[in-house]
């Protein structure tokens, strides 16, 4: 008794406020982990005072002259419709942000179940869910999602549904394998002998265990999720015109750079401040939470 005692009481001060103070610590020394932390909430902070900031209705026809260069009224000049392209960027973040968070938030949750279940489960309950896991992750993801979309129909619903699915295996394997870590643990058993029940030991040990990595892997997967959601809407798979979105302003660059470069430069430039940004923030956050890869020990 004595013992277990022990264990959760020191368990209890790691996670107490010093523990936050010291991981603040280390990441205000990683300057990269600085860097991409400012490029994210750069982009953030621009996707949520777009509204206030645009200059032009970003949809509006013949705001300008076609293909006009960068000036005063026109900050990133028009593309061949006359619309006004910075209005356009800065409202088309808005779409691959959104993308990103609620489909690997969908994918998130749903990780964490069939993980949970996968590792705390029956050994036949095990297997049945690996089967499925290997199985979503055997079909090619382009190809995935070419076929779902071709079902569906292109909409930012069908690009969500189709990151979520192929996300959620990664995300259940790595709780799958946390849990049965931690599931013949000593702390677990001396909880177990305390008579903690299953619902506790979920709640107060798996849980938050499991959740750290994570959301690491949550903050490297955004810019891959950006990146695939630009590349279907460059395709014109992703969400219909006229709606602003950075891969769609990508595909009219593409068209008529001959005729004018602001278009790829406008559509390209911040997809990869985001990319470097949630990268930077999510190297940084795995080498905080690795042992092996901290410099400060």
């Amino acid at each position: 008794m004595a013992s277990a005692e022990l264990i959760r009481d020191e368990r209890i001060e790691e996670r107490g406020p010093g523990a936050l103070r010291t991981l603040f610590r280390r990441f205000r020394k990683n300057h990269v982990g600085v860097l991409g932390a400012a490029l994210v909430l750069l982009v953030l902070a621009s996707v949520i005072v777009a509204p206030l900031i645009i200059t032009h209705d970003p949809i509006r026809v013949m705001a300008g002259p076609r293909l006009a260069d960068p000036s005063m009224e026109f900050l990133l000049g028009t593309d061949h419709l006359g619309r006004d392209i910075f209005s356009r960027v800065m409202m088309g973040g808005r779409i691959p942000l959104l993308v990103a968070f609620v489909s690997l938030g969908s994918s998130l949750a749903a990780g964490l179940v069939l993980g949970l279940i996968a590792g705390i489960g029956p050994r036949w309950l095990d297997n049945l869910l690996l089967v499925l896991f290997d199985t979503i992750r055997s079909f090619p993801g382009i190809i995935f999602a070419l076929a779902v979309i071709g079902l569906l129909g292109p909409s930012l619903g069908s690009v969500i549904f189709v990151i979520a699915i192929t996300s959620m295996p990664i995300y259940a394997r790595v709780v799958r394998t946390q849990t049965e870590a931690l599931r013949n643990s000593e702390y677990i058993a001396a909880e177990r002998s305390m008579g903690a029940g299953t619902t506790r030991i979920l709640a107060v040990h798996m849980v938050p265990n499991v959740i750290g990595p994570l959301l690491i892997l949550v903050s490297m997967d955004v810019p891959a999720v950006i990146a695939v959601e630009a590349g279907l809407s460059f395709l014109g798979l992703g969400v219909r015109p006229p709606t602003p979105d950075w891969g769609a302003i990508l595909n009219d660059g593409y068209t008529y750079i001959n005729q004018t470069p602001w278009l790829v430069i406008a559509g390209g430039t911040p997809i990869v401040l985001a990319t470097l940004g949630f990268t930077f923030l999510g190297e940084a956050l795995r080498d905080m939470f690795d042992p092996k890869l901290r410099k400060d020990q």
